[in-house]
């Protein structure tokens, strides 16, 4: 029995091993969090300035409590901090005429090693009247609150927060308080290269897993369901130490006549994989502070099959174009609206039944910056469709093109996602893109050898 155990233990172990050989390397938690640490020192020092002038801000005031955390607040805060401390109020501080800026914490302690304590309770009890003494200080020309009716990442301070700054701050003080909306936008929408760096290895470790859930280590036709996959992608994400923004979807499209075309409102009835299929999935991980978010699509093949069908390598082929099209619509200055405006009309010139949906992506899944389109809405977004591309930024190209199998004598959606950097000229895909589908099982070419 022993022996038995010892023996089982060795095999998964091996899996395991074997399973985690194609990942880049996975850093411990200390480890991550003195990167974490290091690419916000680094962020501030090197890109905050640059932001603050842009958006006109020489003070930025960004305050939250303890469990109610603004969403800029989150992504300053030490690694080793999992919430707020009771309140948080940060104060970030740029001189007029210089490039250095001033990170002050209204707090008994260092926040980190970016915002110094900038508090004695003991000679002024009040935190509220510690930050009016740090304002007056500096007198500064404008003062930036996280305030915005249209970006939800731009608006974290609560109302309790905003009437007590309000009510410390004298009138010469609250005619200078302005929305820190553009300046927020900016600071979360950027990307430095130190991030960009590490964020082809966080995307590679999505794609990996991907690739390991639709592969036969985990699917087996006739019996794996789209749920058992699911629930593998989450166990997997778990035992690697990772996160993810959310629930994964699978879902089969097929060559069934009474089959509906997959619907965002609905996913298609199939459960049960079966050889023939068309797998797609929706999976994003967290890992050193930042989000992936990709689609992919596999096929199971039919006995006596290597490979996919043809018209099912040319509808990917149509999904890539459709990538392109839209990609080559990246200009800095351009809105949202208008990159996505004119993608469709050269998507209809070229006869290729796109849909865009496309967001930006790094702190947040969903993140700050412009909207490319909508799945439910292919015209103007209002206010957030209007924010202009800057260089430095990410983005997760989402999309679908309707194509039509004349051997299943229906349509299907390519639905694709890859995530992509924007440096101001081009638009690169951090770790590339889904150029031919996976394949389930992958062809066993290696067999000869066994003879």
């Amino acid at each position: 029995m022993r022996k038995l155990l010892l023996l089982s233990l060795f095999t998964f172990l091996s899996t395991v091993l074997l399973a985690q050989s194609n990942l880049p390397v996975i850093l411990s938690m200390r480890d991550r969090a003195k990167i974490q640490d290091d690419l916000l020192e680094d962020k501030i020092r090197s890109v905050l300035p640059t932001l603050m002038d842009r958006a006109g801000i020489d003070m930025w005031v960004i305050t939250a409590r303890e469990y109610n955390e603004d969403p800029v607040i989150e992504t300053m805060l030490p690694a080793t901090w999992l919430a707020a401390r009771r309140r948080t109020i940060l104060v970030l501080y740029k001189p007029k005429g210089t490039e250095e800026i001033e990170a002050l914490a209204i707090a008994r302690y260092d926040v980190g090693t970016v915002f110094k304590k900038s508090w004695d309770k003991e000679s002024q009890p009040d935190q509220w009247k510690a930050l009016l003494q740090i304002i007056e200080e500096r007198n500064p020309e404008k003062i930036g609150i996280n305030k915005s009716e249209h970006f939800a990442h731009a608006d974290g301070i609560t109302a309790s927060e905003y009437d007590n700054l309000m009510a410390t701050l004298p009138q010469n003080y609250r005619n200078k308080i302005v929305s820190a909306e553009n300046l927020a936008v900016a600071w979360l929408e950027t990307r430095t290269p130190r991030e960009m760096a590490i964020y082809e290895q966080i995307c590679r470790i999505a794609h990996v897993i991907i690739a390991e859930g639709f592969s036969d280590k985990v699917i087996q036709p006739g019996v794996t369901t789209t749920d058992d996959v699911v629930w593998w992608f989450r166990e997997r994400i778990k035992e690697l130490r990772l996160d993810t923004w959310f629930h994964p979807t699978v879902d089969i499209q097929r060559n069934n006549p009474t089959s509906e075309l997959y619907a965002f409102s609905g996913r298609p009835g199939f459960n049960v994989i079966q050889p023939g299929d068309l797998l797609h999935c929706d999976f994003g991980i967290t890992y050193l502070g930042l989000n992936t978010d990709t689609q992919e699509l596999a096929y199971v093949l039919k006995a006596g099959e290597t490979d996919a069908p043809e018209y099912l390598k040319a509808a990917l082929m149509a999904g890539n174009r459709a990538q392109d099209i839209l990609t080559n619509q990246y200009q800095t200055g351009k809105t949202g609206n208008q990159i996505l405006a004119s993608a469709l009309e050269q998507a209809g010139k070229e006869s290729n039944r796109a849909t865009i949906y496309t967001h930006p992506i790094g702190y947040h899944g969903h993140a700050a910056g412009p909207t490319i389109g909508m799945w439910d809405n292919q015209g103007d977004t209002p206010f957030r469709g209007d924010y202009s591309l800057y260089p430095n930024t990410a983005y997760s190209i989402e999309l679908n093109t309707k194509v039509f199998i004349e051997a299943w004598n229906k349509d299907i959606r390519v639905m694709l996602e890859e995530d992509a950097f924007f440096d101001g000229e081009k638009v690169r895909y951090i770790d590339g893109r889904q150029e031919s589908l996976l394949l389930i099982p992958k062809p066993a070419n290696h067999l000869g050898n066994l003879k």
